[in-house]
């Protein structure tokens, strides 16, 4: 059987540089402008059946005819404004921010009062500060948005927002060299312990709950707001969904009954059972990184300062318990899961 090498090596370089071209929309963290054009009311309306509708993007100078539907589970249920799924399809992404992508995600303000624009953007703090504890992590590139409703019914609160993208998991996976894994469970002697500690402890800083190794209900992989990535025989798990964290304190957000806790603000360490030499690591790296942690609240935009100051003083609450790494690590394993 004869060969097209013209083929093999279009096929070998797109297959290299696509990935690469992609990362480039999350290596600049400055705020990207865009602009979508489309019949949001209609797609907001009829949320629930996720069809996509043709919207055009305009971005940096290009405009691309692309399709957009609702996406998310808790947040379709509970936000007036679903999250949004781009579906850059046969669209020409060359020489765009978004070369080389085919799918990317959208978090967007949930319902029209500000503090759910303040609620994005403190999400987003929230990936940026596990991106600056470990390379295994999801990326994102925040947005300013402007909406332009063709079916002329969209609220005036909803027509500039602050929104971000969230990188691809493929992307992710690429990035890890790894590959996803396919786990119904998963136990700590499958993991990658020195990423599976700093989860438990980032998890701990920000008070986030949402979240654990079991399979989520209606899911056919493990686990709960963790992607699991294989790579080197081990599984690396990698979080993600931040809007229940006590740091964002979204008002939508309630804690889970059983925790037996009356608000999401209030810490909880879920991790398993773990060597406490690696625990201290893990708390030494977050520990270690205190100044550009709280630099990341500080340089979020939009925020009234009260409210920056709160969530700064909120963080700073883990880092004052830290100050005794004995006290805090021997409460980390006092209440770890086996």
């Amino acid at each position: 059987m004869s060969i097209n090498w013209k083929i093999l090596l279009s096929w070998v370089l797109g297959a290299v540089i696509s990935p690469l071209c992609a990362a480039a929309l999350f290596e600049d963290q400055a705020p990207l402008e865009i602009e979508l054009t489309g019949p949001l009311s209609s797609l907001i309306d009829n949320k629930e059946n996720r069809k996509e509708q043709p919207f055009q993007l305009r971005s940096e100078g290009n405009q691309l005819d692309i399709l957009i539907r609702a996406r998310g589970n808790s947040r379709m249920r509970v936000c007036d404004f679903p999250p949004l799924r781009f579906n850059f399809g046969k669209a020409d992404t060359a020489g765009t921010p978004f070369e080389g992508l085919r799918k990317l995600k959208l978090v967007n303000r949930c319902k029209k009062e500000e503090r759910y624009e303040y609620d994005v953007l403190e999400e987003y703090a929230a990936y940026r500060i596990f991106s600056l504890l470990s390379d295994a992590g999801f990326r994102t590139r925040l947005v300013r948005l402007t909406y332009n409703d063709t079916d002329g019914r969209l609220k005036a609160a909803y027509r500039h927002s602050y929104g971000f993208l969230l990188e691809p998991l493929d992307q992710l996976v690429t990035r890890m060299h790894g590959t996803r894994s396919r786990l119904s469970s998963v136990s700590l002697r499958q993991l990658d312990k020195e990423q599976a500690a700093l989860v438990y402890v980032f998890q701990y800083l920000i008070a986030n709950t949402d979240w654990s190794f079991v399979t989520a209900e209606n899911d056919d992989y493990c686990c709960h707001n963790i992607e699991l990535i294989k790579t080197d025989q081990v599984h690396v798990p990698v979080p993600y969904d931040f809007d229940l964290a006590g740091m964002v304190n979204a008002a939508y957000a309630r804690p889970d009954p059983s925790l037996k806790i009356k608000n999401v603000s209030r810490r909880i360490y879920r991790g398993f059972c773990t060597d406490s030499t690696i625990l201290r690591a893990a708390l030494r790296r977050i520990t270690s990184k205190e100044e550009e942690i709280l630099g990341i609240i500080a340089g979020l935009p939009l925020l009234k300062e009260r409210t920056r100051e709160n969530r700064i003083k909120y963080l700073k609450g883990f880092f004052d318990m830290a100050v005794d790494e004995d006290k805090l690590i021997a409460m980390f394993e006092k209440r770890c899961h086996p």
